[in-house]
């Protein structure tokens, strides 16, 4: 609804700028722009910034949608109260206007404002991170920002134009549905997320792309425990822990591929799984060592009371050796709930199924549940591997495809043996990579689905953003560990994991499961984050107290505490690391 102009609303107290500089925090350099100055006289806002201003983080910072943030006086004054503390000054929540007025629980998203020679509209609450918590000097403020309903927000700039402190403030325009920043932001961060204020939300023009993209996600999960909106998390998983399944076959599928069946002691179904997921093994090939732990991809059809999984024997592999060469059928393996999000999508578009080597298990799982239900979507099997003594699964994998109405394969053999011939097992001599790939010319409103050694997915991923498919729509599995998220530190060298240095902890045992690595907890360490940051496992993080579930990381089994609290807990299965604290064996799948 359009406004006429009227009376100001707000004051223009100060206009907030500074230049991303590196800052000392906890022992490493931090690249950021929370450290704003007020500027003393007019400055001009462009339509991604402001003059003279400048973000470390352009991933969660800036730009079109978060050109300019606000905060107001009045958070000030309780921010005073709350904390007891008498030191603010303009900026110092690393906000661009600091603003008379225009309180988060009145101002909504769309609302249109003049400021100057300027014209702004409301895009989104403030996405927290532990940047506010450096500057305000108190590492708690991510988290009370969220949980007091005071983030403050950001404008997007419709008319470029320029601004100077003591400017009135008049509102031009209410934005629809009436959504104040404070509602907004709850629906993200707090737990309710209910469907009716979802729908509300989404119908918001001026709601900043990522924010809907979030709520999107929010009213895809349905009543499902978790945030799917700040994480994606997988089903549930069937049972805590471990549990003993037996083995009832072992069949080898090419020279180094070993495929492994388990079952119930009892002859009881095991649970679905979904195509896509893994299974976490434990086992002590040395009975003087701790027991060591593995993920493995299923390879077979799903909801058959069973699982399969699949085996690449590695030369100084001690896992992938005991199961290759020792395990016999009627031996039981420890064996976690199947996890995972790599998961096919019930949707009716085309599918990518693109793989090479041992990363041809998960997909080929996919497969077997395309054939099960006669699929008739476009179906794309893509595989690379050496040579047809190390391509497991292959008449397997015809097999399926030969069922399916719209089925397409391709298959690389980078070093074709003797008895390979063109056409007979495979297709073309070369590598499947990213260029290969976008000659194929696949559909561009497909889902891919990518597995395959860490450079091979993402030359792919590459090649397949190259040729416009959204980056939402294509999925990766990494089998190792995956890629840290450290926003604002500075890059320094990769060390392998490691115990922590100092004196060892005396507390439960802490597993890193695709880090091969296994440490007592100490309670010197404030999270399981910290001592995770102590052994350089990567992990991923940003606001590090509970609010924003970026290190949301499966729990395969154990059992954790939390100080703080969570905004909103994770799902069952799932810890955040970052406040969380070790309150038994844990085995962590990182």
């Amino acid at each position: 609804m359009s406004l006429s102009p009227g009376p100001p609303v707000g004051t223009l107290l100060s206009v907030n700028v500074g230049q991303p500089r590196d800052v000392a925090w906890r022992g490493r350099t931090v690249f950021t722009g929370v450290f704003k100055d007020p500027f003393p006289g007019p400055v001009r806002v462009g339509r991604l910034n402001i003059v003279g201003d400048g973000q470390g983080d352009l991933a969660g910072h800036g730009g079109e949608q978060r050109a300019v943030f606000v905060y107001q006086l009045g958070s000030y004054r309780y921010w005073e109260r709350e904390l007891g503390r008498a030191d603010f000054v303009h900026g110092q929540f690393g906000e661009n206007f600091t603003v008379d007025g225009l309180a988060d629980d009145e101002v909504c998203i769309g609302d249109r404002y003049r400021i100057g020679t300027a014209t702004f509209e409301v895009s989104q609450p403030r996405v927290t991170c532990y940047r506010v918590g450096i500057r305000m000097d108190d590492p708690r403020i991510p988290a009370l920002l969220v949980s007091h309903r005071r983030p403050g927000f950001y404008l997007r700039v419709l008319e470029e134009g320029e601004v100077q402190a003591g400017d009135p403030i008049v509102k031009l325009a209410s934005g629809p549905e009436q959504m104040t920043v404070a509602e907004v932001d709850g629906l993200l961060y707090l737990p309710g997320h209910g469907r009716l204020d979802l729908l509300r939300a989404l119908r918001i023009p001026a709601l900043s792309p990522g924010w809907q993209a979030s709520f999107r996600a929010l009213l895809d999960q349905g009543p499902a425990a978790g945030n799917a909106g700040l994480a994606v998390a997988g089903p549930p998983p069937a049972w805590p822990g471990f549990r003993p399944l037996t083995v009832t076959a072992i069949t080898h599928e090419s020279g180094t591929v070993s495929s492994i069946r388990l079952e119930d002691p009892d002859g009881a179904p095991l649970p679905a799984a979904r195509p896509g997921q893994y299974l976490t093994v434990r086992v002590r090939p040395d009975q003087a060592q701790r027991p060591l732990l593995r993920n493995y991809s299923m390879c077979g059809p799903s909801g058959a009371g069973a699982y399969r999984i699949g085996v690449k024997r590695e030369p100084l592999g001690a896992v992938s050796g005991y199961l290759s060469t020792r395990l016999a059928v009627g031996d039981r393996l420890d064996v976690g709930a199947p996890r995972g999000t790599f998961l096919l999508e019930d949707t009716a578009g085309p599918v990518l199924l693109v793989s090479a080597g041992i990363g041809v298990t998960p997909v080929l799982a996919m497969l077997h549940a395309l054939a099960q239900e006669r699929s008739e979507r476009e179906i794309w099997w893509l595989h690379g591997a050496r040579n047809g003594s190390e391509h497991p699964f292959a008449a397997e994998a015809r097999d399926l495809l030969a069922a399916l109405p719209n089925a397409r394969t391709r298959v690389y053999y980078s070093r074709p043996g003797p008895d390979d011939v063109p056409g007979r097992g495979f297709d073309v001599t070369g590598r499947l990579t990213g260029s290969v790939l976008a000659e194929l010319d696949p559909p561009r409103d497909a889902q891919a689905y990518v597995c395959g050694p860490a450079p091979f997915m993402d030359d792919v991923s590459a090649g397949l953003a190259s040729l416009g498919i959204e980056a939402a729509h294509v999925h990766t599995e990494p089998f190792g560990p995956a890629a840290g998220l450290t926003p604002g530190i500075a890059a320094a060298a990769a060390r392998p994991p490691h115990p922590p240095a100092g004196r060892p902890g005396d507390g439960p045992a802490v597993a890193f499961a695709r880090s091969d690595l296994e440490v007592p907890w100490s309670d010197d360490y404030g999270s399981l984050l910290e001592l995770a940051e102590a052994c350089d496992v990567p992990v991923r993080w940003s606001c590090r107290t509970g609010v924003c579930q970026t290190c949301e990381t499966t729990l395969i089994a154990g059992a954790v505490g939390y100080r703080p609290d969570p905004v909103e807990p994770p799902p069952d299965g799932s810890v955040l690391l970052c406040c969380s604290q070790a309150r038994g064996d844990v085995v962590l799948d990182l």
